[in-house]
Order: structure tokens, then C-alpha cells, then sequence
């Protein structure tokens, strides 16, 4: 289903100017031929979401390499211990907050996480369910595992790294409270990790920017055009990292797609954009998304954008 709020992207700032060059670049030597709260095409957008909400993951189907899911405690509005910074690197006293789309229990908690929340606008859901592949990988377990990758390779660089939560909870957290997490850390950057559940043939990433909001809670003047540059590394450095194409269905090829109407944007104070790195519904795009080691690459991709913009 078409995005609800899509909006052509905004004049870049001359900075970015080198970022969207390298990008293409990228893009050149890479091919580009293959192509909720979350970015993806849904029913209804909600946090992290991705396509139609999905049942839980068959039990007779393969699930590759399953995140394990262990009984746990009632939502806590406290994040998980941060952690890295100890180290000593290029990003030393920099703080990334990763956030993983949806949790594997909200299927078993569906009156919790339909729970209305203020977005600033608007209200909606707490969090969804996310998708999954047709084999019952689900994105939840995917966004958690690629999220443990990133944050390895950040920790190697000394970056302080908090995730918004971590297997930790027994559903959520809700939209609000994920942006709120990344608020009171004060983050440097915030990356939100997705995957879309849109139609086959639909295939490549793309990677979701504030738009401009004022109204209610909601002011994103200040983190608008350093969101940007965030999301543009990215953009770039993914493809060259992973190889694959931006998306063929969304954001004109760029990699690149506006919303103004997710709560993990709209309440945030500090520089973020969501990522979806594929479609789990489209079975090339799949292929990718179930394998170990392209869940490294696509970590590696995102770490990488995440340095280039903080390192300027």
C-alpha cells in the first residue's frame, strides 16, 4: 500500500553536497541493478512497522538463526545499559543510540502495544508486530540481530552505544518511549533498523528522514538537515557495503524517503532516520535478509555512515 506521507525531499545544505555525490558514486560501482513507526509500505504506518503486521513466526518453518526469546519482565521506562565508550577511537565521547524495530513478544501483548500515544500531532500505536519473511523469519529478529552487529563495530570505534531496548522487555517499547530514549541520551545519532513487508518484485533499502513538524510535542526544526546528512551517508555507504540497489518502489531510486508522521521522528530532539534494509516479502530480497552474512555487511553499512557523519 502507498505511503500515507511522502513528501520529495528538501533543498540539502552545501555540505551535504559531497555526502550525496559520494552516494551516487556508490550507487555507480555498485550497480544498482537489484534492487509504524517504520518506514515501510503497511495498513497502517506504525513505529518501525513494515508492511501488514505478521503473525508470529510458524514453529515448522525455518527460522534462520533465531534470536533467542526469553520470558520477560513487564515494560520499564529505563533503556538498557549503555554500552562501549570504554574504548579508545575515532568515535571516543560519541553517543549512537540503535534502535530495534518492534519486539518478537508484541504479538502476545496486542491490547498493550495498540495503546494510543501521543506523536505530537497525532496519536498512535504504541509499537506493531513488523513483518516477517514467508519461510516466518521475523523483522523483529532480524532489526535485534543486525542491531547487536551494529553496535560491536561502534564499540571498536569507542563509541558510547545504547539500544532502546534488548530482548529486555516484554513488549515495546512504545514509540514515544524510543524516541525519548535517544532525547535523554543525548545522542549524536540515532538509527532506527527496519525491514519492509511490501509486495514481490518490490526490492532494495531505503532510508527514512524527519520532515519539517511543528505542532503538539513535535518540533523537528532543529534535527531536519543533520538528519539528512546522517541518512545520505548512509544511503551510500550502504550500497557500497552490501551491494544492494535503493529501493526500486519508494524515493525515486535516491535511497532516500520524507515522513512526517512517525512518533520516533517527530519526538526526537537529536539527529535520526529509520532504515529499511530490504523487503522480507519479496523472496531475492529475502535471500539476503535471512543470511548471516549479509546481516554483517548490512551492520557494516550502517556503522560506516554512521562514522562518516560523525567523524564530518
Amino acid at each position: 500500500m502507498p505511503y500515507d506521507e511522502s513528501v520529495p525531499p528538501t533543498r540539502r545544505r552545501r555540505s551535504l553536497l559531497a555526502a550525496t555525490a559520494f552516494a551516487a558514486v556508490c550507487l555507480t560501482a555498485a550497480g544498482c541493478g537489484a534492487g509504524d513507526d517504520s518506514g515501510g509500505t503497511r495498513a497502517e504506518p506504525g513505529q518501525g512497522g513494515s508492511g501488514t503486521s505478521a503473525p508470529p513466526p510458524s514453529k515448522s518453518a525455518p527460522v534462520p538463526e533465531k534470536t533467542k526469546t526469553s520470558a520477560s519482565p513487564a515494560p520499564s521506562a529505563k533503556p538498557s545499559k549503555p554500552a562501549g565508550g570504554g574504548a579508545t577511537g575515532p568515535l571516543s565521547g560519541k553517543t549512537v543510540v540503535i534502535d530495534p524495530g518492534h519486539n518478537p513478544n508484541n504479538h502476545l501483548h496486542t491490547g498493550e502495544i495498540n495503546r494510543q500515544v501521543d506523536i505530537g500531532t497525532t496519536h498512535k500505536e504504541c509499537d506493531t508486530t513488523g513483518t516477517s519473511t514467508n519461510s516466518g523469519y521475523a523483522e523483529a529478529q532480524f532489526t535485534l540481530d543486525v542491531s547487536h552487529r551494529l553496535r560491536t563495530l561502534l564499540q571498536k570505534q569507542g563509541a558510547k552505544v545504547v539500544l532502546t531496548y534488548d530482548n529486555d522487555r516484554a513488549y515495546g517499547p512504545c514509540v514515544d518511549e524510543r524516541a525519548r530514549i535517544g532525547n535523554e541520551a543525548r545522542a549524536d545519532a540515532v538509527v532506527s533498523v527496519h525491514a519492509d513487508g511490501s509486495a514481490v518484485g518490490n526490492r532494495g533499502f531505503h532510508v527514512i528522514l524527519p520532515g519539517l513538524v511543528r505542532g503538539g510535542k513535535a518540533d523537528t526544526s532543529k534535527i531536519v538537515e543533520p538528519s539528512r546528512d546522517l541518512g545520505t551517508r548512509i544511503a551510500g555507504l550502504f550500497v557500497r557495503d552490501t551491494g544492494s540497489a535503493p529501493s526500486n518502489y519508494i524515493g525515486g531510486n535516491s535511497g532516500l524517503d520524507i515522513r512526517k508522521d512517525l512518533g520516533g521522528l517527530n519526538l526526537s530532539t537529536v539527529p535520526k532516520v529509520f532504515i529499511e534494509c530490504g523487503n522480507m516479502r519479496d523472496p531475492k530480497d529475502a535471500a539476503l535478509l535471512t543470511s548471516a552474512g549479509w546481516r554483517q555487511k548490512a551492520a557494516q553499512g550502517i556503522a560506516d555512515g554512521i562514522s562518516s557523519y560523525l567523524n564530518g
